[in-house]
């Protein structure tokens, strides 16, 4: 009876986790896209140009990086837990401070929340994809989702916030929230974990690994999120351009960005039982192209809009599909993996709003920088065919 109450014991904390690790998600989408509605804020604060203004994305995923990196070394020494809790506890100073008068003092807060979510966002991801076994794409998808939630509610709440001057408010606010987490984390039940543990994936998955798909899906990583980041990041300073002026709807373009993501990744467990992850991919990717370019050629506002939403909707799926492979394919090694392809993920978003502000600068043109994302997507769907040659997903 004891080891009848025991196991159940350890699965009622099993599924505690995963529900802690499902809401954390939330503020930590609100972390990773709150740059761009307050972008242009930033920009008239203190008279920005697009090269600069786009150096705050560089700041945030570079320190994201440290983050991947960090969590890397920590699981493999400690397990997931103190990596967990340290980057909801930077992420939750970050966002406090964030409202300041000082340039450099923003960008050392944007530092300590892109940090934050560095820490959190491996060892989440590999938890959920080493819980999901078969079904790790579907659950990946739900548990971005959930990150969806909160990239969707980032743009109205920032609104609300400015529109009735509580932004030092909700920022504080944001930071309760992600201190609440951290302690969670440290009451939580991880299940005895131990360092370096890995639960191997179905060997009905399993493909032999070798070095050109390793390259090609750290490319693909990389090459992912500096598309998603372009876009998204930078579709507020866009609406406002294209509607000449700032306004409550141009603030709230980002939410139309992250809205069809996120419905895309509610759908998308649906669409995977009757499409290949591979054919859903090609399919995301060709959408995504198509949302930019639209936004690229749109002369008017709801036109841009249209293809705001176009492009998210099409970045639904990719990441989680990603993520599904890496677990898949690499199986006991996929954390010494992970850690350096989720480091690659966000240099990846450090890079692509940097260029697109870089391209916007030299060229005159903002809605020109979106070549950027654009050859991003023509970029992946060359590699993922390539992959389709050598693996079977």
């Amino acid at each position: 009876m004891s080891e009848q109450n025991s196991t159940l014991s350890h699965a009622q904390g099993h599924r505690n986790l995963l529900i802690l690790l499902f809401v954390g998600f939330v503020p930590v989408g609100i972390a990773t896209v709150i740059v761009g509605p307050l972008l242009p804020m930033f920009i008239q604060k203190w008279s920005l140009d697009d090269r600069q203004a786009g150096f705050f994305f560089t700041v945030q995923f570079t320190a994201a990086m440290i983050g991947v990196g960090l969590s890397s070394a920590l699981s493999a020494w400690r397990g997931y837990r103190p990596a967990l809790i340290l980057g909801y506890a930077l992420t939750a100073a970050g966002l406090a401070g964030l409202n300041t008068s000082s340039h450099l003092f923003a960008l050392a807060t944007t530092a300590s929340f892109g940090c934050g979510y560095g820490l959190v966002i491996p060892g989440t991801n590999l938890l959920v994809a080493e819980a999901g076994g078969k079904r790790s794409a579907s659950l990946l998808n739900l548990l971005n989702f959930t990150w969806g939630v909160g990239a969707i509610a980032c743009s109205p709440l920032i609104l609300l916030a400015l529109k009735h001057m509580r932004l030092s408010g909700l920022l504080v606010g944001l930071g309760f929230c992600g201190g609440l987490i951290a302690v969670g984390m440290v009451l939580a039940s991880f299940g005895g974990e131990k360092p370096g543990e890995s639960v191997k994936p179905s060997e009905s998955g399993m493909v032999d690994v070798g070095l050109a798909i390793t390259i090609a899906l750290a490319a693909l990583f990389f090459i992912y999120v500096a598309m998603e980041t372009s876009v998204g990041g930078w579709s507020a300073e866009i609406a406002k351009r294209l509607a000449h002026g700032s306004s409550g709807i141009t603030t709230l373009t980002p939410m139309f960005f992250y809205a069809g993501l996120t419905s895309g990744r509610a759908l998308a467990p649906l669409v995977l039982l009757r499409v290949t992850e591979r054919r859903l991919v090609l399919g995301a990717l060709v959408l995504s192209s198509l949302g930019t370019a639209i936004v690229m050629a749109a002369s008017s506002f709801n036109t841009a809009i249209l293809g705001v939403f176009l492009a998210g909707l099409g970045c639904a799926s990719i990441y989680p599909i990603y993520i599904a492979w890496l677990s898949k394919w690499y199986g006991a090694r996929t954390r010494h993996v992970g850690g350096v392809l989720f480091a690659l993920a966000s240099l990846g978003g450090a890079a692509g709003p940097w260029l697109v502000g870089a391209v916007s600068k030299y060229s005159g043109n903002l809605r020109l920088g979106l070549l950027v994302p654009f050859t991003c997507a023509i970029v992946m769907i060359w590699l993922v065919l390539l992959l389709r040659r050598q693996t079977v997903a």
